[in-house]
């Protein structure tokens, strides 16, 4: 179990079983930030698939401190201390999704005690102006939203960096929950379908004892499912497109689906040429030589 909530957690969420479809429902930015298109939040996600990311930290804390009620911008800091210790483990690459030993046990070592500090921080008063939301609107979809992404998020951080495998469990419970109240109301919020996905995946990967264990806690996967729904994120998400696209990329090297992955990984070298990240994932999808630049990063 301790290895099986370890890879769970890099899904973010539990399959709830339900499959988001994109709908035309706009949205206005100063109601709902987490699930439109806000230009100072995509840009400092843009930032973030660049990793830069202090710029990252203080483009959505700009935000935030405008918008002091409103709790996206507050998962987005969260999300940018979280991604950052992902990507200094190594974690987002293939070099760690094609090692059985660390897919499923998670990173060696303890991750860094000040970010995770921040990350844990930011969670907390995300998930506090979300319950404040709810309050007023038991059923907010933005709340709703929000707490979705603080929970699996948390449940990523327990399992994957800090090994507390019951912590995860309850947090996937959670945040498992929250997405299917979240898309009963919201289909068009594909971003959730990035972590409904991935989870579907990687539970539907473990060998069958393993996930009738877990069919017990409720916890059910589908690789191909989960497939299909990082697709649908990585075509029509909004802002954690990009990381739906990182991870669709990596399961497709994973399952030797490599014309997908390399689709996949040109179309984020293409739309974020800084990212060292994607341009190396690219090139070893290719087969060719990391170039020397991104080796010295």
């Amino acid at each position: 179990m301790h290895r099986v909530f370890g890879i769970a957690a890099l899904g973010l969420i539990a399959t709830a079983g339900v499959t988001a479809r994109a709908v035309d429902e706009p949205s206005r930015p100063d109601q709902s930030p987490g699930l439109s298109q806000v230009s100072e939040l995509s840009e400092g996600f843009r930032l973030l698939y660049t990793q830069h990311f202090p710029e990252a930290r203080t483009t959505f804390s700009t935000w935030a401190d405008s918008h002091p009620a409103e709790p996206f911008p507050q998962a987005a800091i969260g999300a940018s201390y979280l991604f950052e210790e992902l990507y200094r483990q190594g974690v987002l690459t293939s070099d760690f999704f094609l090692n059985e030993k660390r897919f499923l046990k998670g990173i060696e070592g303890k991750p860094n005690a000040e970010r995770m500090s921040k990350f844990r921080e930011a969670i907390k008063k995300a998930r506090s102006l979300a319950k404040a939301k709810l309050i007023q609107s038991p059923r907010d979809p933005e709340a709703l939203f929000s707490l979705t992404i603080a929970a699996g998020m948390e449940s990523n951080a327990d399992a994957i960096l800090e090994k507390k495998q019951l912590d995860a469990l309850k947090m996937i419970k959670e945040a498992n929950q929250s997405a299917k109240e979240l898309l009963v109301q919201r289909p068009d919020a594909l971003d959730a379908n990035v972590a409904l996905g991935c989870a579907n995946y990687i539970i539907g990967s473990l060998n069958a004892g393993t996930r009738f264990m877990l069919w017990f806690g409720n916890i059910h996967g589908d690789k191909k499912l989960g497939m299909e729904q990082m697709q649908d994120a990585a075509d029509k998400g909004r802002y954690l497109k990009p990381f739906a696209r990182i991870l669709l990329a990596l399961a497709a090297r994973r399952e030797k689906q490599n014309e997908l992955a390399q689709k996949l990984l040109k179309e984020l070298t293409d739309e974020f040429p800084s990212s060292d990240l994607f341009a190396a994932e690219y090139a070893k999808a290719m087969g060719l030589p990391i170039p020397a630049s991104i080796r010295a990063n």
